[in-house]
């Protein structure tokens, strides 16, 4: 038996499945705690580890236009058991890559205790992990025990991390029509890091007001899951159907707003309501809508949206939504690496760093495994390139987010990958004749030409890190 210290890690979801078998695949040993089934959770209906709580499609497999294909075909190249156990249990679904859920938990679980390297322990881990445990992976997700997420609480200094995560819709940069839109900050204030011009601001006329505020209220609406229904909102923040409801000007005295900002091209005559967007990453090719988080239903929000001058043609990178989760403020909390800047023994992995999704959470919780992994064995660690899938991803979560520019809450959100957290291609994509392409020609073209580029530097980069692929 190998003499290395074992990892720990801590939660049995996709997250912390992936990592343990990262860590044991390297050579090092490694202990999974799962509370399941000594204390259940109010989603959780078996003890399986990597079971799906929710759909059981993991979403787009083309890896030639789509970025969670990308990532797909990024975790299959460096060994993942979530990617070989979902392709061994899938199930038709067209373009996308579904599983049968049971078949697939079993096959996660049937494949970490046969690994000699791997531990299995059931039973809670109340708090903090012992001091002795040198090197732990949290990877707890968006349920995490109440008594674990109160000591990280207590060790990160936030004032709240289990609550109702208030999501305003995320839309590309590039989408946005700003023949009608412009950019500004009320009254033109400078805040911290910012220019006075740091809004896209859309503006609209009572009539169009009017049409909005009804389609808010008549729209399609999800409602909460019985376990939800008591957590109170975070920051007092109400999605904008329910501010709507409460009167029709309520939502123009409060997010819609026109005050202290002018329309250059029309600079004398008033908007009767404003939507804003604020920058939502270093990069500036995603703008976040102020103060809509909503409950509308997917398709709803697609249709009323558009709704606004100004985004007739919007694409969204997310939409909006309220639902009980529990992550954190990372790019605040996380080094590049994903441990914890207060206590570097703890690492996190999945949903509670504040990725959305199935694969995101895997994805994360397969870079931590190899980085715990690294470390213990004394190699270096190299960053992945940001222009890779997973690169992109744990470099919004550990730092390609910005902060507010004004005073107000937090704003980093949970996010899927989307190639709006991609940088930006150096030249713009063009024809076989050197002509422009538009529409969607030039979308497809832009897509292949990132996924192409992230192919190669990834192949690059896990051959100047000596990093192994796909283990045999």
């Amino acid at each position: 038996m190998s003499t290395i210290e074992p990892i720990h890690v801590i939660g049995g979801g996709l997250a912390g499945s992936e990592a343990t078998w990262q860590i044991a695949q390297a050579g090092v040993p490694v202990i999974l705690h799962e509370m399941r089934p000594v204390r259940g959770t109010d989603a959780h209906k078996t003890e399986g580890l990597a079971e799906l709580v929710c759909s059981n499609s993991f979403r787009s497999d083309d890896a030639e236009t789509n970025a969670v294909g990308l990532l797909h075909q990024e975790m299959r190249t460096l060994g993942s058991l979530i990617m070989a156990k979902g392709d061994a249990n899938q199930v038709p679904a067209g373009g996308a890559l579904a599983v049968d859920r049971d078949g697939f938990s079993d096959a996660v679980t049937a494949a970490l205790e046969a690994h000699p390297l791997v531990t299995i322990e059931r039973g809670e881990i109340g708090g903090i992990p012992p001091e002795e445990w040198s090197s732990v992976i949290i990877a707890t997700g968006p349920l995490t025990s109440p008594a674990l997420a109160e000591a990280i609480l207590k060790l990160t200094g936030e004032t709240s991390l289990a609550f109702f995560d208030a999501i305003a819709p995320i839309v590309y940069r590039e989408s946005i029509n700003m023949d009608i839109a412009w950019f500004q900050s009320r009254y033109d204030k400078v805040g911290p890091g910012g220019t006075g011009k740091d809004y896209i601001n859309c503006p609209m006329t009572k009539e169009q007001y009017d049409a909005f505020i009804d389609a808010l209220i008549e729209g399609d609406k999800t409602e909460f899951k019985e376990w939800e229904e008591n957590t109170p909102y975070f920051d007092g923040c109400l999605p904008i159907e329910v501010m709507a409801e409460r009167g029709r000007e309520t939502l123009r005295h409060g997010p819609m707003k026109p005050v202290g900002l002018t329309d250059p091209r029309n600079p004398d005559k008033k908007p009767y309501a404003i939507v804003q967007l604020r920058q939502d990453n270093a990069l500036g090719t995603l703008f976040n809508m102020v103060g809509f988080q909503t409950k509308l239903k997917y398709g709803a929000q697609g249709d009323i949206f558009r709704m606004i001058p100004g985004l007739e043609n919007a694409e969204f990178a997310r939409l909006g939504g309220i639902h009980r989760n529990t992550y954190l403020n990372s790019p605040k909390l996380l080094d590049p690496t994903l441990r914890l800047k207060a206590m570097p023994r703890l690492r996190f992995a999945g949903q509670i760093t504040g990725c959305e999704g199935y694969v995101e959470s895997a994805a994360v919780g397969l870079m931590t495994g190899r980085f715990a992994a690294a470390e213990r064995l004394g190699h270096p660690i190299q960053p992945l390139p940001h222009t890779t899938a997973l690169g992109a991803l744990i470099n919004h979560i550990t730092g390609g987010h910005i902060e507010t520019i004004d005073e107000g809450p937090r704003s980093f959100q949970p996010m899927n990958v989307n190639f709006g957290l991609f940088p930006p291609l150096d030249a713009a994509p063009k024809a076989e004749d050197g002509k422009r392409l538009r529409g969607s020609a030039k979308a497809i073209a832009k897509k292949k030409m990132l996924t192409d580029r992230a192919r190669e530097d990834l192949a690059a980069w896990l051959s100047a890190a000596r990093m192994p692929a796909a283990a045999e």
